[in-house]
């Protein structure tokens, strides 16, 4: 499984990808008038996994990992990778 950064038009999408090619987005970053929004996902409602008007985009990713929502999906010794992907174009 490989966890990573990948772009988006107004920011990144955190993503998870199996061996079968099977991807889910764990969370995500949005630049603002404000700064960066964040988002970490869950299963259930959690206002606490989202955190706007964060200073860089940086600590946004941070916010976003310290979550480890991979774990959600039993991926629990994976680390992010550090390069940023091009956008996900599918076939």
């Amino acid at each position: 499984m490989k966890v990573y950064w990948e772009e988006r038009r107004k920011g990144q999408r955190l993503v998870l990808d199996n061996e079968s090619g099977q991807r889910e987005e764990l969370g995500g970053v949005r630049e603002t008038k404000q700064g960066y929004d964040a988002f970490a996902k869950t299963f259930g409602y959690d206002p606490g996994r989202a955190m706007k008007g964060i200073p860089t985009m940086n600590d946004a990713k941070e916010f976003v990992e310290s979550f480890s929502p991979w774990e959600m999906f039993d991926a629990h010794d994976v680390t992010v990778e550090p390069d940023l992907k091009p956008p996900f174009l599918s076939e």
